[in-house]
């Protein structure tokens, strides 16, 4: 999901016009979005995962994030249409809302032993971050790619590691 990120970021932020951003985004070439977020990225979630297992927070909770963290993908294309027709995204379809249900579901039934009390927050956090590259990619793009599924899963690891690595004791 990294190169889903890197897209995105060179899509979104490197392109004036809803073609070019979806041309860029299907280029294979790293640009200098593209870079910033992955350093980012890999950045933020060392620093969190770093003070996480320091703290005593293990297995459990990298589980509970990374499942957590797979939720706004199918959530982003239930809710969104397919920005183009012939990608990946497209290719896979669009689960329905039984499908999406069922998938929230499947996730709290793993995330709530693993992530314990600190779930409300880390769920909070997800939530913003997809909603956020959600609106943002509704605005730019008028819809989801396979590159912006992976981005999502991306951010939402992020901000739920950072959530969590911030929260007292």
């Amino acid at each position: 999901h990294e190169d889903g990120l890197a897209d995105t970021a060179d899509g979104l932020w490197g392109g004036w016009t809803r073609d070019q951003r979806l041309a860029i985004m299907k280029d294979s070439h790293l640009g200098t979005y593209g870079a910033l977020a992955l350093i980012l990225s890999t950045g933020l979630r060392w620093a969190a995962l770093s003070h996480l297992l320091a703290s005593g927070q293990g297995a459990a909770t990298v589980i509970g994030v990374a499942t957590l963290s797979r939720l706004p993908m199918v959530a982003l294309s239930w809710a969104l249409p397919n920005a183009r027709q012939g990608g990946l995204s497209a290719s896979v379809g669009r689960p329905t809302a039984r499908t999406a249900g069922l998938a929230a579901f499947a996730t709290l039934l793993i995330i709530v032993p693993c992530l314990g009390p600190a779930i409300l927050v880390a769920v909070v956090a997800v939530t913003l971050i997809t909603l956020t590259l959600g609106l943002v990619t509704r605005a730019r793009i008028a819809g989801q790619t396979g590159d912006i599924l992976g981005a999502s899963q991306q951010l939402a690891e992020i901000a739920a590691l950072v959530t969590l690595a911030t929260l007292p004791g």
